[in-house]
C-alpha cells in the first residue's frame, strides 16, 4: 500500500520541492529510514506471526488542532502509568520491539536525545514551539510515514501534488490499518494496552480512521483559529527553511488554511453522523489556567480513575514543563496571508458549532 504515496512524494520532491543539498540528503535519509523500518517490522512478523494476535482496544485518540494545547495534554495523560503512549525514540525505531524491563534503559533513548539535540540546531526555533524530549509521548505521524501518506513530509517541503492528494484521493484505511499493526509490536513484550493516542491530522481522515479503530474514543482541544493558523504555518516555516533556499510563506498558510478549514468541516459532519457521544472536548483556555478539573471531567468520561500517583506525575511534570520553558513563539500572521478577520469568518462555522466564544 505504500508504492503510490512513495512515487507521487519522490516525483513532487524532485519537481516541486526546491530542496537545498540538506534537503535533499535529509528526505532521502528519511525516505531510506522508513522503508528500513519496514522491513525490520514485517521481518517481526515474519519470525513471530503470534504479534497478529494482540488486541487494540478502545484507544483515546487526540483530534485536536494544533497549536491548541494538545501537546500538553497528550504529556499529562502519558504520565498515568497504567496507560501507554508512543513515546519519541520507539517512534524512530520500532524494533526490536521494546520490552518491559529495558522501557526506561532502552539504549534508543540516548540515541534519541542526540538525534533530537541535532534537530535543535537545524531548527533552533523549534523547541520553542514543541518542546520535547526523548520519552516525551509523539503522534503517529512517523508510522503514517511508513505508508508515505503522512502531512509529516509537507512539514518539510513545498509538495503541492502530493498534499492534494493526500487531502483529496488517498485511501487512508491502509495507513491506519498499519499504525495499528505497529502499535500490536509495541505493546507485545511492554503492556500496558490501555492507548493514549494524538494526531491533528487525522481530522483529515476521520472516515478512514474509524474503519479501522472503531471502538476508539476521542477528545478535541479548541482555540481562537486566529492564533492557531498562523502559529502553524510559521513552525511549517521554521523546517522547509533549513531544507530549502527558497521558502514560500504564502504556501504555507495556504495548505494550514485548508487543512484547518477541511478537517473542522469532516469532524462535524463525522460526529453529527451519530458519533458525537464519542468525544471528549476540552477548550484552551480554561485548560491551560487549571487542566486538572477537566483531566478528572475526562476520566468520567472514559470511565476509568485518576489515580492520586497519576496526578502528583501530572503536578511534577508541568511544575518542569512551563509554557515558556524556551522562550515566546513570535510570528507575523500577514507573512503567510492570513488576516484574523477573514480567519474568522471563514471558521464561523466551527466557532459557532463549539462555542467558542464562551471560552475566549
Amino acid at each position: 500500500s505504500y508504492r503510490e504515496g512513495l512515487v507521487i512524494l519522490v516525483t513532487a520532491l524532485d519537481q516541486e520541492a526546491q530542496l537545498n543539498e540538506v534537503g535533499r540528503i535529509s528526505m532521502d535519509m528519511q525516505i531510506v529510514d522508513f522503508l528500513g523500518s519496514r522491513l525490520q517490522i514485517e521481518d517481526w512478523y515474519r519470525r513471530h506471526p503470534e504479534i497478529d494476535n494482540e488486541e487494540i482496544v478502545a484507544p483515546l485518540i487526540g483530534l485536536g488542532l494544533p497549536r491548541t494545547g494538545s501537546t500538553a495534554l497528550s504529556c499529562l495523560l502519558a504520565e498515568d502509568p497504567a496507560v501507554r503512549s508512543i513515546r519519541t525514540w520507539e517512534s524512530m525505531w520500532p524494533c526490536p520491539p521494546p520490552e518491559t524491563a529495558t522501557y526506561h534503559t532502552d539504549a534508543r533513548i540516548a540515541k534519541a536525545q542526540e538525534s533530537m539535540d541535532r534537530r535543535n540546531v537545524l531548527f533552533p526555533r523549534m523547541k520553542t514551539m514543541l518542546p520535547s524530549t526523548a520519552t516525551s509521548p509523539t503522534e503517529c505521524q512517523t508510522f503514517m510515514g511508513m505508508d508515505f501518506k503522512s502531512q509529516l513530509f509537507q512539514a518539510f517541503a513545498k509538495i503541492p501534488s502530493y498534499v492534494d492528494w493526500l487531502n483529496h484521493k488517498a485511501d487512508l484505511v491502509p495507513t491506519y490499518t498499519y499504525v495499528k499493526r505497529i502499535l500490536k509490536l509495541l505493546q507485545w513484550r511492554c503492556p500496558p494496552t490501555n492507548w493514549r493516542l494524538k494526531n491533528p491530522s487525522h481530522s483529515m481522515f476521520i472516515k478512514d480512521l474509524d474503519k479501522v479503530f472503531p471502538d476508539a474514543r476521542y477528545w478535541m482541544t479548541h482555540r481562537d483559529i486566529s492564533k492557531v493558523l498562523p502559529s502553524v504555518a510559521d513552525l511549517y516555516f521554521e523546517l522547509h527553511k533549513a531544507f530549502s533556499d527558497h521558502v514560500d510563506k504564502r504556501w504555507l498558510g495556504e495548505i494550514n488554511l485548508e487543512f484547518c478549514t477541511l478537517g473542522m468541516e469532516r469532524m462535524i459532519e463525522f460526529r453529527n453522523a451519530g458519533n458525537d457521544h464519542r468525544f471528549f472536548d476540552i477548550h484552551f483556555a480554561p485548560f491551560q489556567k487549571d487542566p486538572f478539573p477537566t483531566l478528572q471531567e475526562l476520566y468520567d468520561f472514559l470511565g476509568e480513575k485518576l489515580t492520586d500517583t497519576a496526578v502528583s506525575r501530572m503536578i511534577a511534570w508541568r511544575e518542569n514543563t512551563p509554557r515558556d520553558k524556551h522562550g515566546d513563539h513570535r510570528y507575523d500572521a500577514a507573512d503567510y496571508g492570513l488576516d484574523q478577520v477573514n480567519l474568522n469568518q471563514t471558521f464561523g462555522f466551527y466557532n459557532e458549532h463549539f462555542q467558542l466564544q464562551r471560552y475566549a
